[in-house]
């Protein structure tokens, strides 16, 4: 049998303790549960797992929704259950705890590689469970308001294509308040990603000059949503929620990449407004730097940032970004006695999955805390996805360039205890 031996090891030795010393079942051990089949088990893995990514229309590269595609594509689900790689989770799982971990428990890897050695057994179609239902159009439900491009843009066949900044209209004559946000591209064969950024009538971007002639406020200030991949739409709990103020301007940050024909595209936001009263408004921040160099063939290069929060805040999730240099990346919070804690550390980033990591506690940091992110990039001739190891590379808006943003949700508390009241 070829599962990980890891997972091996556990079961042998959860199977040594329910046997007797006759080699029989020990008195109350539990009888063997029956060989893995599609039917009775496979199939509600493929359900809670796989099947959101794996369907038609969406991001995964075939489709497991039927027991022909599965058994299709069954030395595939070996070899990236095996390693890890499927479903994709980044995290270090000795670091933080997080809501929304799409890791598979070692029980769920050995059922599936079990089946495959079995040689993929279908089962009974009565064991099978009703097709499980996935939202259709738009994930957030039906948006209250849909926000399109003014016009189709015309994305080249060939060449580099510099972010696009296209104005939406937005002329709503009061705040509003935003439970669930979701952007989608009009063509996803050219639509790389698509950051949504709202700018208050009148208000300075608070970056350092340096930052914004770079146009870096952008990432720190701006960010309301995003669309890339990994990254879903974001619904917020009751009496949560982002403001949009009356005057605002907003703002697609459009990545295009062309594709070898020449094509077009009209994305769109749908918005939900908040349902109730909203008591503590949600904050996203970029902790940035744009002042690096990583040398030529570097395989490790490391790159820090890190943000000072001025008030007692909460972080709620937490989500690294880098390009195709980006090996690992890692969150440390520093509290004002000097001890720390690490958050979150994703020891092989993947630029083609940017993961969100919704911490499954809320982390209280009081005025003077900080968020220290610590960044490494292999920029040799080992990294497979390097487009050139023999350059210097520094920040830039392409592909090809490189960033280094550690995004954090947050909001922030009320003096005395509580959160903040919403627009204070």
């Amino acid at each position: 049998m070829r599962a990980t031996w890891a997972v091996v090891g556990v079961l042998l030795a959860s199977a040594s303790a329910q046997r007797g010393a006759d080699g029989g079942p020990a008195d109350g051990a539990p009888a063997p549960r029956p060989a893995a089949t599609y039917s009775n088990e496979v199939v509600r893995i493929l359900q809670r797992r796989c099947q959101q990514c794996h369907r038609p229309g969406q991001i995964g590269p075939f489709s497991l929704l039927t027991y022909d595609d599965a058994a299709a594509w069954g030395e595939t689900i070996r070899e990236v259950v095996e390693s890890r790689r499927m479903p994709p989770w980044h995290a270090d799982r000795s670091v933080g705890k997080f809501s929304n971990d799409r890791t598979l428990s070692d029980d769920e890897i050995f059922t599936l590689l079990s089946w495959i050695d079995a040689g993929m057994p279908r089962g009974a179609d009565s064991d099978l469970p009703p097709p499980a239902r996935f939202a259709e159009g738009w994930q957030i439900g039906q948006p209250d308001l849909v926000l399109s491009m003014p016009e189709d843009f015309r994305v080249p066949a060939s060449g580099t294509i510099p972010y696009k900044y296209i104005n939406i209209p937005w002329t709503a004559d009061e705040d509003q308040w935003i439970q669930g946000v979701e952007l989608q591209a009009g063509n996803r064969s050219v639509v790389h990603h698509i950051l949504m950024l709202v700018h208050p009538p009148g208000a300075e971007r608070a970056g350092r000059p340096r930052d914004r002639a770079r146009g870096t406020d952008e990432q720190a200030f701006g960010f309301f949503a995003a669309l890339a991949p990994g990254n879903p739409a974001a619904v917020f709990p009751p009496g949560f929620g982002k403001r949009i103020p009356k005057g605002s301007e907003i703002v697609f940050q459009m990545h295009y990449t062309a594709n070898g024909t020449p094509q077009t595209d009209r994305s769109r936001v749908g918005l939900v407004f908040a349902r109730e009263p909203v008591h503590t408004e949600i904050h996203t921040r970029g902790v940035f730097n744009t002042f690096f160099s990583i040398p030529p063939g570097a395989a490790d290069h490391e790159v820090r940032a890190a943000y000072r929060f001025p008030k007692d805040s909460v972080v709620l999730s937490l989500m690294p970004h880098m390009h195709l240099r980006g090996k690992s990346f890692e969150y440390v919070a520093e509290f004002p006695d000097g001890s720390t804690r690490p958050l979150l550390r994703v020891p092989r980033f993947d630029f083609g999955w940017q993961l969100s990591y919704e911490l499954a506690e809320p982390l209280a940091m009081p005025t003077g805390s900080k968020i220290l992110c610590t960044a490494h990039y292999d920029n040799s001739p080992a990294n497979k996805a390097n487009p050139d190891p023999t350059k210097a590379v520094g920040w830039g808006d392409q592909t090809w360039d490189e960033m280094m943003i550690g995004y954090i949700n947050y909001y922030v508390k009320r003096p005395g205890g509580g959160e903040q009241a919403a627009g204070e």
